[in-house]
Parts: C-alpha cells; sequence; structure tokens
C-alpha cells in the first residue's frame, strides 16, 4: 500500500512538472523583470491557483506581469511608503510560524490614512518584502490580524477592500499560507461577510477566526507559532513593540536587496546609512480625523 501511494505521488509531481514546462513554453521567452519573476516556483503557483489548467494559468500570468510592468510593485521603496507605516498598521514580524514562514502582522485599530492609494501601496510594497525575506523553498505567508481596538471608522471603503482582494488573489496566487482573525468585534462579522463574497473559496478557507481565553483558538495558533514568539496580543508570551525608525532603518536595507534582486540600480534608492526618521516621510498621510471635519 505504501509503495502504491507512493508511486502515485511520484506520478503526480511528474505530472506537475510537465505541466510547469508546457506553461512556460505557451508564455514563450521572457527576458528582464518578467524573466526573474517567471520561475518555476511561480508557475507553480499560478498552476496551483487554476487548477493545473495550462491556458488559464497562463492568461492569469500575463495578466500579472501587465499589472507588474505599470504597477512596478518591485520599484516601491519605503521611503515612498513609511507615512503609511508610522502607526505600525502592519509590520512584518521578527520571527516565523512553525512552517517558516514569513509574518505579517496587521492591525487595523491603528489605521491612519483614508488614502485608497497608499494603503495599498503600502500593503503592496510589503507583500513584495515579506517575499524577498521567505526562506529558501518556502513560498507563501501568514498573516496576523489583531482586531483589538478596532471601530468601524477604522474601516477602508469597500472599494478599496475589493481592490486589495483582486490583487491579492490575481497577482500574488497561494502566497498567503494562512490567516488568523484575532479577537473581531461582532460588527465585524457583517464586513467580513460581505468582503467574502469576493474571496475565492480556498483563499477563504485560510481566514481562521480566533479569540482570547478560548480553548480552541489557542491550540489553534499553538499548532502554528511557538508560543515563546508569539505577542501577548495574540495570546503568546513574547512583546510586540513597533519602533517605526527601527523598522524604516530595516526596511531601507532591504531595498537595496531588492534592487539587487531585480538588478535595478542601487544608487536610484535611499541608504540606510546615517537614516533618520524625516528622510522617509516625503508628505503626511490624510488623517482620518481631518478626513471626516
Amino acid at each position: 500500500m505504501f509503495r502504491r501511494r507512493n508511486a502515485h505521488q511520484l506520478e503526480d509531481d511528474s505530472h506537475k512538472e510537465n505541466k510547469v514546462r508546457e506553461l512556460k513554453s505557451a508564455i514563450g521567452p521572457l527576458s528582464g523583470h518578467s524573466l526573474v519573476f517567471c520561475s518555476d516556483a511561480s508557475l507553480r503557483r499560478y498552476l496551483d491557483a487554476r487548477n493545473w489548467n495550462v491556458e488559464k494559468a497562463k492568461k492569469m500570468i500575463e495578466e500579472t506581469l501587465k499589472w507588474r510592468s505599470t504597477y512596478k510593485p518591485q520599484e516601491i521603496r519605503w521611503n515612498q511608503v513609511a507615512h503609511e507605516g508610522e502607526t505600525g498598521k502592519i509590520s512584518r514580524a521578527s520571527f516565523h510560524d512553525r512552517q517558516g514562514r514569513v509574518v505579517l502582522i496587521m492591525r487595523p485599530a491603528l489605521q491612519n490614512s483614508t488614502s485608497s492609494e497608499g494603503n495599498i501601496k503600502h500593503l503592496v510594497y510589503l507583500l513584495e518584502n515579506a517575499i524577498l525575506n521567505l526562506p529558501k523553498g518556502q513560498e507563501q505567508m501568514s498573516w496576523l490580524i489583531d482586531f483589538t481596538g478596532w471601530s468601524m471608522a477604522a474601516n477602508v471603503p469597500m472599494k478599496t477592500t475589493r481592490e486589495i482582494i483582486h490583487i491579492l488573489q490575481n497577482h500574488y496566487p497561494e502566497r498567503l499560507g494562512i490567516a488568523f482573525l484575532y479577537n473581531p468585534p461582532r460588527i465585524f462579522q457583517a464586513v467580513y461577510k460581505a468582503a467574502k463574497y469576493f474571496l475565492d473559496p480556498c483563499t477563504a478557507e485560510k481566514v481562521k477566526f480566533v479569540y482570547p481565553k478560548d480553548k480552541a483558538s489557542d491550540e489553534l495558533m499553538t499548532s502554528h507559532f511557538d508560543i515563546e514568539n508569539l505577542p501577548k496580543e495574540f495570546g503568546g508570551e513574547a512583546t510586540l513593540e513597533y519602533d517605526h525608525e527601527d523598522f524604516s532603518r530595516l526596511m531601507c536595507e532591504d531595498d537595496l536587496k531588492t534592487a539587487k534582486y531585480w538588478g535595478l540600480e542601487e544608487k536610484h534608492y535611499p541608504k540606510p546609512n546615517g537614516f533618520s526618521a524625516s528622510d522617509v516621510v516625503p508628505e503626511p498621510a490624510t488623517p482620518i480625523a481631518s478626513a471626516a471635519s
């Protein structure tokens, strides 16, 4: 029985590798950033997202290449989005989950901007940064979303939510391994119900609602994270502290790695040496209070 299962797995792996070759051939010759982006691992993710249908995966990846050629996510630098991150509403954690995935921590209650463009650009920047820092062989990331203190006043417009979902599902397929929504208030259930309409069912299955002082939630969290690394805000033992200047320095250092990875001229981007917080805040975001007045 074991041998049959093993042989079946080998056959399945061989079938998928053939699909990767088919997709590569269907896409045709690539150069520049498109060549860097279309690694075998990327092609597998797009095939997986389209149930290993080569034609559908080809269409999907071509749309992504078109989007990347205009939006240029690989060229976004921290100094362009730092003002959106001043409160630490989204940051890359200093720890990984048990599968070695990079963790993004999101705190919607710390929303500090009503700019749809700014919020999306900030998120895309951190998605690209998380991908840059994935361990070899790992293609996915984890999200920890803390809803403590959240209210509708801090909610982004549904139009922005739809655009974010579109970008995530169509241009970052199979990048999300799992997302934990920690301590969401009852009112968020209605918001999520509306947003879920736009979610792919497979993506929706990766979203987990977890609550403090709940045994099932505690077991789920500890099955994915070391309790020593997990911040207290998520039921762990660690202290979560966001220092904007320290995080900015880290992002500026990563910007140099990003430039090198994509073959861009590093001299065009700010270097972390002699960094100060004012260096990365070219213009203030529109505060929620001001927008409401």
